[in-house]
């Protein structure tokens, strides 16, 4: 494990108003990243990037993951982490502690790296990541319904369509249902006419019902009223958040 010192620098040298970057705090040795022979087969390899606040990892986050990997044949999956999110302030010390959640987990799987992004919109890390994998590498961005709304939502752009544009150029989106919402209001969302445009770089990979509903709010409540998590979180993150103390006496 990274020592936290060193974690808090490395969160402290992405700067969100300079250029998009992105450091390792992981590379998967079995990923593309970490490998020490080139990969065969595609040239530059298959990186699926799950992007989210993971407050805490959730069941259904490793279920997408999984998903994710066999639908599209991927090397090596990223859990990413942004300095900052699109909605949402996170302090220095969270993202600490959620790093080392994601470290805890990735350990025993090695197509697993763990990264940190300046900026948290989706065509910034793909400009932070470009640099980091062989220009021939294949990449998807793995989300739920919800974060594919945002995605699409005009008001994180001053030019929606150039950033998309951008975006859609170097990636594919891997989308999935979320609670409620499945394939026919992914498809009702893509055809809207400002979004046909972009529809054919977004893929669908269906969750079942019980993964689609965990979130990591109902995970944080439980744990807050001292009730069990197995069902809704990997082991070891179980683990952690039992080791470190987190989310009790929370009001949400």
């Amino acid at each position: 494990m990274i020592d936290p010192a060193v974690l808090r620098q490395i969160i402290e040298s992405l700067d969100p108003a300079g250029p998009p970057r992105a450091l390792f705090v992981r590379r998967a040795p079995g990923g593309i990243s970490g490998a020490a022979e080139p990969r065969a087969g595609a040239a530059g390899g298959r990186l699926g990037v799950l992007s989210a606040s993971f407050d805490p990892l959730t069941a259904a986050h490793a279920r997408l993951v999984a998903l994710a990997r066999e639908r599209c044949g991927l090397d090596e999956v990223m859990l990413l982490l942004t300095r900052v999110n699109v909605d949402k302030s996170t302090g220095i010390d969270d993202l600490v502690l959620r790093v080392e959640m994601l470290l805890t987990y990735a350990e025993r799987r090695t197509e697993c790296s763990v990264a940190l992004c300046s900026h948290g919109r989706f065509v910034d890390k793909a400009a932070a990541l470009r640099p980091c994998y062989p220009a021939q590498t294949a990449r998807w961005f793995v989300m739920g319904y919800d974060t594919l709304v945002r995605l699409f939502d005009p008001r994180y752009y001053a030019d929606r369509d150039a950033d998309l544009g951008r975006l859609f150029a170097t990636s594919r989106v891997l989308a999935a249902n979320r609670g409620s919402p499945g394939e026919a209001e992914v498809r009702a969302l893509l055809s809207r006419p400002e979004n046909r445009a972009f529809a054919d770089g977004v893929d669908y990979v269906p969750l079942d019902a019980w993964h689609a509903r965990i979130s990591a709010t109902e995970v944080r409540w439980r744990v807050a009223r001292g009730e069990s998590i197995a069902d809704l979180v990997p082991e070891e993150i179980a683990v952690f958040i039992e080791a470190r103390g987190l989310y009790r006496g929370e009001q949400e």
